[in-house]
């Protein structure tokens, strides 16, 4: 089960959606299950209210991985990463806007950008186990623990400084450069610099210190998104036509951009994503994908609902035991709604 909604008015300038979710019946054990997730360009705090801490992993042969915490802080990325997802967990979170992690977070976006961060570092120890008792005592309804994650959010910003340049803390050019990135047909990061009136080096410095990526590194995680929803809306159509259409020089192009940021083939997406029916008894050697659950939120406002892909992949990972079940779901509620394959081992 997942409960998604937008933030309350107050909170709108610095939260673009909240989100609750828990497993429905009991929890499956998926011994050895990884979810290997995409990059959005977002940053996101999460709270874990079940199951073990957050679990992460280097790359596919990393077989020990390393903890994070149960309150976690996912900065902007452009490449994906692998996490544990053996045990389903409850959860609450929420998807911020650039500029608003000095103020909630008390650290700016470049100091947190690629890569997991605990909260309690940020927050420290005594307010994060606040943070994460109260949620707990808020019951197991997901509308009420969204109440209560936005009474803490709310609380936090009333006790941070709101800058007089900005309400949330984003300067203008780099506020003004976002809006013309997530276009159909963006600006180049050249135009950008000129239209900001500062030189290349400090607009840079500006927009990484806002959104956590450079702004080619943000250009390229959003042309990744764009070409993601065409995919969604139209699964039959050429690679190399989506490849034009979401401004890659040609589909070769789109081929390497694709592979270094999802880290597998166009095709192998598309393929994978587009399975519905229920396996089982397949090979155990796999790695589950799932395009970040908040990403893309203003794409599906431009085109409707597109596809989160959990899918599978054939790696050289060390082997986990023989037998597999995948099963397949669809779901239209956003965030993007989602076709996954579940794999676990038995």
């Amino acid at each position: 089960m997942q409960l998604t909604r937008p933030p309350s008015p107050h909170l709108r300038p610095f939260l673009r959606l909240l989100w609750a979710s828990a497993p429905e019946g009991t929890p499956d054990t998926c011994t050895g299950a990884r979810e290997h997730v995409l990059p959005t360009g977002g940053m996101h705090l999460v709270f874990r209210l079940s199951g073990p801490p957050l679990r992460l992993f280097d790359d596919t042969r990393d077989l020990r991985g390393h903890t994070v915490g149960h309150a976690i802080v996912g900065g902007a990325r452009a490449a994906f990463y692998l996490r544990d997802v053996s045990v389903a967990t409850r959860s609450v979170g929420a998807q911020l806007h650039p500029g608003a992690a000095r103020l909630l977070l008390g650290a700016p976006e470049d100091a947190l950008g690629g890569r997991h961060t605990p909260l309690d570092a940020l927050w420290g120890e005594r307010q994060t186990a606040e943070a994460l008792e109260q949620l707990h005592a808020s019951s197991d309804d997901p509308a009420r623990q969204l109440d209560v994650f936005e009474a803490l959010l709310t609380r936090r910003l009333a006790a941070a400084a709101l800058p007089r340049t900005s309400p949330r803390g984003l300067h203008p050019a780099v506020a003004a450069s976002l809006g013309q990135m997530t276009r159909d047909t963006p600006a180049s990061i050249a135009t950008l610099v000129a239209r900001s009136g500062y030189s290349h080096r400090r607009f840079i410095a500006l927009f990484r210190t806002a959104v956590g990526l450079a702004p080619k590194e943000y250009a390229r995680v959003m042309r990744f998104d764009r070409v993601l929803a065409l995919a969604a809306d139209d699964p039959a159509r050429a690679w190399a036509d989506i490849a034009l259409a979401a401004g890659y020089s040609d589909q070769a192009h789109l081929s390497r951009e694709f592979s270094a940021l999802a880290g597998l083939s166009p095709q192998a997406w598309r393929q994978t994503g587009q399975r519905r029916r229920v396996m089982c008894r397949l090979s155990a050697r796999q790695v589950k994908f799932l395009q970040d659950a908040s990403a893309g939120a203003a794409q599906n406002r431009r085109h409707g609902p597109r596809f989160n892909i959990r899918f599978k992949k054939e790696r050289q990972v060390p082997p986990w035991p023989s037998t597999s079940c995948f099963r397949t779901s669809a779901s239209t509620t956003p965030p993007p709604p989602s076709t996954s394959i579940a794999t676990c081992s038995r």
